[in-house]
């Protein structure tokens, strides 16, 4: 039993998701995850929450909102950034292209994983806050159980497959023989590792319906430091330990997964039997009525992650193919360096999100709608000097990764491309939290298969494959990707049908 009776923690400092596996740089077409507020709004504001619409949906509350979600992503993003310049470190014979190329290529079939756990732990989110928000924590520790035992069963069907299968599925990405050999066992320990992932996502996703912010805020601060410590020592040999280089990488993530996933056991033990998270470890083994509605709701989001992964991993076979190792290096690096000038179209996302979903609850559409520009004025008044910072910058942070002549002039290119679509990222990342927010999931995900299918990856193909031009016109397509979202959803904004009212009998809140 994993409960006792110290009493419950309840905060409402901010999150950090440490389930994310700290070396893997999120490609920016997936967007940010944004929490089930639709579902969770109604259920805690009538309890225990100041309701948000009071705040009219201005830039003050926004900003309020969204710095404690800007503040986690960057130190996870942090981490991301300190680990590539490791790897990038490991050189042999002035090339850093085949170890960087080795962490893209797992990366990107490691999110396959990742992304379909986090549609499961937003499912658990909306059970879990509708049932704690009645009162019901019977109910609420079922739906939390039950998105467990879906997020391991799930886990172990995509990390049997990728992890038997690891240089086959590589090679169908394209890779090289020098960087398969590298990769192969990096990814093999990377999907053992979401075994592990598949627990705490979850517990995590069940301390945020409760309320508890605090407790994984630590914990993720414990398993950062855990992984940059052991990166040092197990990539490089330091302290008499040997040097394992990429796979040292790999295990460290495994083990400081492990350390989270034992802060988060601790955690449990200490509550009361009778709280919302008071899980048990029969519990996990027995018939549970709420799988059903766990799996409802986050086939949805399990189908548009899987959908926008398959477009990620398209155009990494065209670079793979047409380009070679040193394109899917300079597309590794640069992703991971311009991530951090995402992150505030993340922040302003959420906070969208929960304000409109907040007003919406409460029957005020120009809250919402206020919300929504807000958001977005504040999103693109930042990501224009953040564009032009990363830009004008671009040589000296390539630098930062490694001292490769040939992988820093295939970095410039890139990163001046991504810089320039940073106004239209955030734009569209805000818009897509407004729609969100509201309950309408159908037109961001319209507009990201826009984005990758009509625009991005049949560009690239015409360029690689047909016209055979220079990769910097690869580059270009990721501007025309997120212009095209953005205009989507910004025509779908003004229109103002994802802001009309619930009806009484709540058809368009997300069930």
């Amino acid at each position: 039993m994993l409960a006792s009776s110290t009493p419950s923690i309840h905060s409402t400092s901010p999150t950090c998701w440490v389930s994310a596996e700290p070396g893997v740089a999120i490609d920016v077409p997936i967007g940010p995850p944004v929490p089930a507020s639709a579902v969770a709004a109604s259920a805690l504001a009538p309890k225990d929450f100041v309701g948000l619409p009071v705040a009219g949906g201005s830039a003050k509350e926004i900003l309020r909102l969204a710095w404690p979600v800007i503040a986690s992503q960057v130190l996870l993003n942090l981490t991301g950034l300190i680990d590539r310049m490791m790897i990038g470190r490991l050189a042999e014979g002035g090339s850093a292209a085949v170890p960087l190329a080795a962490v893209g290529y797992a990366t990107q079939l490691f999110h396959l994983i990742h992304s379909t756990l986090f549609a499961v732990g937003l499912a658990c989110v909306a059970l879990m806050a509708r049932a704690i928000g009645s009162g019901n924590t019977q109910t609420a520790r079922h739906a939390f159980a039950g998105s467990v035992q879906v997020s391991v069963c799930i886990t172990l069907v995509y990390a049997s497959g990728l992890f038997f299968f690891s240089e086959q599925s590589l090679a169908l990405l394209g890779a090289e023989e020098s960087v398969i050999k590298l990769a192969a066992p990096y990814l093999e320990l990377t999907v053992a590792a979401s075994l592990i992932l598949s627990f705490t996502l979850i517990f995590e996703s069940g301390m945020r319906a409760n309320r508890d912010m605090r407790t994984p805020m630590f914990i993720a601060l414990v398993v950062t430091a855990t992984k940059l410590a052991l990166n040092a020592v197990l990539i490089f040999g330091l302290f008499g330990a040997p040097r394992l280089e990429l796979l040292g990488a790999g295990l460290a993530t495994a083990i400081s997964q492990a350390v989270g996933f034992a802060l988060f056991i601790l955690v449990f033990m200490r509550l009361p039997k009778d709280a919302p998270t008071a899980l048990r470890f029969r519990d996990l083994f027995r018939s549970n009525p709420i799988v059903r509605q766990v799996i409802r709701i986050a086939v949805p989001g399990v189908a548009e992650r899987i959908v926008l992964n398959m477009g990620l991993l398209s155009y990494f076979w065209i670079l793979s193919n047409w380009y070679g190792t040193m394109a899917v290096a300079a597309y590794t690096v640069g992703i991971s360096l311009l991530s951090f000038s995402w992150i505030p179209g993340t922040g302003y996302a959420q906070a969208c999100s929960t304000v409109v979903g907040q007003a919406l609850g409460a029957r005020d559409r120009d809250v919402a709608v206020r919300a929504g520009r807000q958001s977005v004025v504040l999103a693109v008044g930042t990501a224009i000097p953040l564009g032009l910072l990363f830009a004008w910058f671009r040589i000296p942070l390539a630098e930062m990764f490694t001292d490769d002549v040939a992988v820093i002039a295939a970095l410039s290119p890139f990163m001046l491309a991504l810089a320039a679509a940073q106004p239209f990222l955030q734009m569209h990342f805000t818009l897509a939290g407004a729609h969100k927010g509201a309950g309408d999931t159908i037109t961001p995900l319209i507009g990201a298969l826009i984005g990758n299918w009509a625009i991005r990856v049949p560009m690239a193909i015409l360029i690689g494959g047909v016209l055979e031009l220079d990769v910097v016109w690869i580059w270009a397509t990721l501007i025309f990707d997120h212009i095209s979202r953005a205009i989507w959803l910004g025509y779908s904004f003004l229109r103002g049908r994802w802001s009309e009212l619930p009806t009484k009998d709540g058809v368009q809140v997300i069930a």
